[in-house]
């Protein structure tokens, strides 16, 4: 099968190393895959901020980017979850477009869904030796419906990685404050979130936490740090799965 590696503008440019584990994870499942290399950005930030011109005028060039491939697949939650549920939205004054759009959706998924429940892959090249409590990222477990990558994926369970423990932590699924503009236009509301979360995370004793979203990666490790833990890695499900935060 021909999979279009949606990358995502902040892997590209903040953690490149997490494409490049999923791209090691999606042939490790057999596939054939792709990079377009004039992807940019899903549009959402401006869908959020009410600016429905960019936002459409981005999701147009996805579609032409990506529509040819048998899958589309990205490394997070959030940037399915637009694909997926707000696209659509965006192009109901054009019959034509929208029939294009809905056959886009239909073929993306988040990762840890597509390894799971379409590649059905069984075995992963990754190891890890420690215990990892996973969170749950919001569009994940709510616009895609199902469990966020982690203690089981959106739609199932990724394969067993070697020498992982997993300690789950309180309020997994509770939102770690991130949420793209929200922390931007709600900052004392977004940072109480993040220290509760990470509160949780310290609580239950892991060496690190597991996610699914860059984003939500970023909020939290910022505020890990801050608090003085330089201890806990935050680290992506792709890197876990694919063996790439330990070099191997």
């Amino acid at each position: 099968m021909r999979v279009g590696l949606f990358v995502t503008c902040l892997v590209d440019l903040v953690r490149p190393r997490i494409g490049f584990a999923a791209l090691r994870l999606l042939e490790a499942a057999g596939c054939e895959v792709a990079v377009p290399a004039t992807q940019t950005c899903c549009g959402q930030p401006g869908y959020n901020s009410g600016d429905r011109a960019s936002a459409r005028a981005l999701a147009r060039k996805v579609l032409e980017e990506f529509e040819g491939f048998d899958y589309v697949v990205a490394p997070s939650g959030s940037c399915a979850g637009m694909i997926r549920t707000h696209y659509p939205d965006l192009f109901g004054d054009e019959p034509v477009t929208l029939d294009r759009i809905g056959r886009l959706c239909a073929k993306t998924y988040e990762l840890t869904d597509f390894l799971a429940n379409v590649a059905k892959l069984d075995a992963v090249p990754g190891a890890f030796e420690g215990t990892v409590t996973y969170h749950d990222s919001c569009s994940g477990l709510r616009e895609l419906g199902g469990g966020g990558g982690g203690g089981g994926g959106p739609g199932g369970a990724p394969p067993r990685v070697a020498g992982l423990e997993l300690a789950e932590m309180k309020d997994a699924t509770a939102c770690c404050g991130f949420g793209g503009t929200f922390s931007i236009k709600f900052g004392d509301v977004s940072a109480a979130m993040a220290e509760k979360k990470c509160a949780n995370i310290a609580a239950s004793g892991a060496d690190a936490v597991v996610l699914g979203d860059l984003g939500c990666m970023l909020n939290i490790e910022g505020r890990l740090r801050r608090g003085g833990d330089e201890r806990t890695r935050v680290l992506h499900v792709a890197e876990v799965l694919a063996g790439s935060e330990t070099g191997q």
